[in-house]
């Protein structure tokens, strides 16, 4: 079977945080076919994290229903997949909810408030302590079953950790604590198998319950009417950065591109889009919301008017943030141009060439974006007159980049063309050096006759 390295993107053999390879067994035939992954809790111990999470991780990513089956240790992902498959997921798992943000060291522990509902982060490695900044559906999972749960007190499945929930709650019932019996009761079965939560767990909790907890516990999702959110984007780096991860899986991407678009207009009309930490600010926060791809399509929008000739200039750093070496970003940010431009048709229509040689100049368009966007007239955004038209007044840029690519290609191809004739004697023979001739002496006649070595005097 072997290991490798949990970060993958490391090739040090001499790594010290390994894994096992996954080993995926595929069961059943017809709809019943399911794949079994015989060692997943050899490497969720390597890893560090709960057999369930990475499972549960590939049934989100692979659109496919997951069991769990703890006493006989085997975690199932339903339909058939192999095992090279699961382990490329596994990478971006591992990326998520494993490696440090701060050092990459896999050194971490995740720490779930689930009255909160909040995810946090803490590496042993280099200190770091945050939340964790990732959107995905896993994180609702994370948050209804914490690492700190004993997988072990669920049974041998998750209906059969049901009933020992119902059987430990009846044995408090009949013989338990007074305390412990009278807040049982209080705490209806209804509530305790929607919470996902192990009967051995509520034990322990319930004790430490009281009146202002349980106010807590039943109103802990976000308020998510429209004065909420402006509150919260009141203040980007407190109020906006502590919304929950529930809350974000729950919103789709337009509500969370919205929420990006009004922290955006926020800061660009404080006048703090100049700012290196707010660039940096607002880059984490695409992260957070998840639409960090498309985030140039909401800045073009922002950013630019009929003035995109001196716009550009100003917010090249910010646009550079989201859009170097990231060809989708650039796309879509093509695709914000295209919406500028035909906004303001009258001013930019003939401009559109030079628009986009100043981008390509400021390197945030690069060739193979342009080039790629020149061959298709689409109607994504603007009409599919007005992306014609688009792509017409283009073309003199365009064909210019393709002759300067093709110009470097036949470059490339005349240099490796050229032979080299090696002269043996040339090899042979040394060089000769230049022999420098003294400056001959000046001498004079005395009146003797005799010759006189004037630098002997």
């Amino acid at each position: 079977m072997g290991t490798v390295n949990v970060n993958r993107n490391v090739t040090d053999v001499f790594y010290r945080y390994k894994m096992p390879r996954i080993n995926a067994k595929v069961e059943g035939k017809g709809n019943g076919i399911k794949t079994v992954i015989v060692n997943m809790a050899e490497v969720a111990k390597a890893i560090g994290r709960p057999a369930t999470y990475p499972t549960k991780y590939f049934g989100c990513e692979l659109g496919a229903q997951t069991q769990f089956d703890y006493k006989n240790e085997r975690f199932i992902v339903n339909g058939s997949h192999d095992a090279a498959k699961l382990q490329d997921l596994l990478d971006g798992f591992i990326r998520k909810f494993v490696l440090c943000p701060e050092c990459d060291n896999p050194e971490t522990d995740l720490l779930v408030s689930t009255k909160k509902g909040t995810i946090s982060q803490g590496c042993k490695a280099c200190g770091f302590h945050g939340p964790l900044e990732v959107n995905h559906k896993v994180n609702t999972f994370i948050l209804k079953n914490p690492p700190n749960m004993d997988p072990a007190s669920q049974g041998s499945s998750l209906t059969e950790g049901k009933r020992s929930k119902r059987s430990k709650k009846g044995a408090a019932e009949n013989g338990g604590d007074s305390a412990n019996t009278s807040m049982s009761n209080a705490t209806s079965e209804a509530d305790t198998s929607a919470s996902g939560q192990t009967a051995a767990d509520i034990d322990i909790a319930i004790p430490k319950k009281s009146d202002e907890d349980d106010d807590d516990d039943g109103n802990w999702t976000a308020d998510v009417s429209e004065e909420a959110v402006r509150a919260r984007l009141q203040d980007l780096t407190e109020g906006a950065k502590s919304m929950t991860i529930s809350e974000l899986s729950e919103k789709s991407e337009k509500e969370r591109m919205d929420i990006f678009y009004e922290t955006v207009k926020q800061k660009r009309d404080a006048g703090q889009l100049d700012n290196v930490q707010v660039h940096k600010e607002l880059a984490v926060e695409a992260d957070r919301l998840d639409v960090a791809q498309k985030a140039p399509l909401i800045l073009a929008e922002l950013l630019f008017s009929a003035n995109i000739t001196q716009e550009v200039r100003k917010y090249r750093n910010l646009l550079l943030r989201f859009t170097h070496n990231n060809l989708k970003g650039q796309r879509y940010l093509i695709g914000g141009l295209e919406q500028i431009i035909a906004l303001h048709a009258n001013k930019l229509m003939d401009k559109v060439a030079g628009i986009l040689k100043l981008f390509y100049d400021s390197d945030i368009l690069e060739e193979k974006a342009l080039i790629e966007w020149s061959q298709k007239v689409s109607k994504k955004y603007v009409s599919k007159e007005v992306a014609a038209q688009i792509h017409e007044k283009a073309k003199p840029f365009i064909q210019w980049l393709q002759e300067a690519e093709e110009e470097e290609s036949d470059e490339d191809e005349d240099d490796s063309d050229v032979e080299i004739e090696y002269n043996e004697r040339a090899r042979v023979e040394p060089l000769k050096k230049e022999t420098v001739k003294p400056t001959p002496k000046k001498v004079v006649d005395d009146d003797d006759g005799e010759e006189i070595d004037i630098d002997e005097i």
